[in-house]
């Protein structure tokens, strides 16, 4: 499989009010259809590892990532970014959550978002809308944040109900507030390497990359599902060529027999089942969690894993557009 390689700019939210250095990343991933969920899988060669690492003499269970302890250290991280920035005399960032419909999941993931903001100082404010609300009333809203001097960030929690076209509100938001780094502009500057606002479960997986000390430079990269939201991005960051295994969004679609030996194995899938034994509902990834974690050499867990981190990276991304690092 061939490898290709490029520099890339990457915010990593240095909380003096400047951006980390950027990396380099090689990369490749093969093709299949788009899915809606990803699971990213980092495959070493043996030739390539030096022995002290992991990844090149797998003798036990992959080390499983604590995608929660890793967030308390990234939230840290951000509290003592914020309370540097209000030091200065400055105001406090602001983030700005609007959210439409009564889907269960999209309001539990919008309450984690706000009691992580309040836990580290930033505030935050939910503008609730019903289903039906118009694509319009929503373009209203976004303008009127837009305008609002107090408000850093702006964050439409997808998914939007099937009458509103959700590229049209993400480019409704300013680039500059838009911490969730869907905007064309944003999108756009991530592909020319140029400082942008990283989506946050892109974000959140490079994070785990870096702080577990997974070596990417050089090796294969399998990306599984490519979404515009998350699969896109993360090959961007990775830089593989856009190729991908299959689609993602399917409870245990990643195998033992699909892993290599001492794998890195990163699961952004969201699923959710009911369990066999209590007949209650719960979440679980796209990976063979149990069967894999025997073959891999780091695996995160679902939950518990990339949706942490995820959050503590929208909250950076908050402070960033507070700061006006990017723009």
């Amino acid at each position: 499989m061939a490898l290709g390689s490029r520099g890339f700019s990457l915010l990593r939210g240095h909380l003096g009010g400047r951006a980390m250095p950027s990396g380099t990343l090689r990369g490749a991933a093969r093709r299949g259809p788009e899915g809606r969920r990803e699971s990213v899988l980092q495959r070493s060669p043996l030739s390539a590892i030096p022995p002290v690492c992991p990844l090149y003499s797998h003798l036990h269970e992959a080390t499983v990532i604590s995608g929660t302890e890793m967030a308390k250290q990234i939230q840290k991280e951000v509290q003592r970014g914020v309370e540097a920035w209000l030091a200065l005399g400055h105001e406090r960032p602001h983030l700005s959550i609007v959210l439409v419909g009564d889907n269960p999941a999209s309001h539990t993931y919008v309450r984690n978002k706000i009691r992580a903001a309040s836990a580290i100082g930033i505030c935050s404010e939910l503008i609730l809308k019903p289903k039906e609300v118009s694509q319009e009333e929503l373009l209203d809203i976004t303008d009127q944040l837009n305008m609002d001097p107090k408000v850093s960030g702006i964050l439409v929690q997808l998914p939007l109900p099937e009458h509103v076209d959700e590229r049209t509100i993400c480019n409704g938001i300013a680039p500059g507030k838009d911490v969730d780094g869907f905007h064309i502009i944003n999108v756009g500057r991530l592909c020319l390497d140029q400082h942008s606002f990283i989506p946050a479960t892109a974000g959140a997986v490079w994070e785990i990359i870096k702080r577990t000390g997974i070596e990417t430079f050089g090796k294969s990269v399998v990306v599984v599902g490519r979404s515009k939201h998350v699969g896109l991005p993360i090959a961007m960051l990775l830089h593989t060529d856009g190729d991908h295994e299959r689609p993602g969004g399917v409870p245990k679609l990643i195998t033992p027999d699909m892993v290599k030996e001492g794998a890195a194995v990163i699961d952004v899938g969201i699923n959710y089942i009911c369990d066999p034994v209590t007949g209650k509902t719960k979440l679980v990834g796209d990976v063979d969690f149990e069967a894999v974690r025997k073959k891999a050499s780091f695996i995160t867990p679902v939950p518990g894993g990339v949706g942490p981190v995820t959050v503590a990276t929208l909250l950076r991304n908050t402070l960033l557009a507070a700061q006006k690092v990017v723009y």
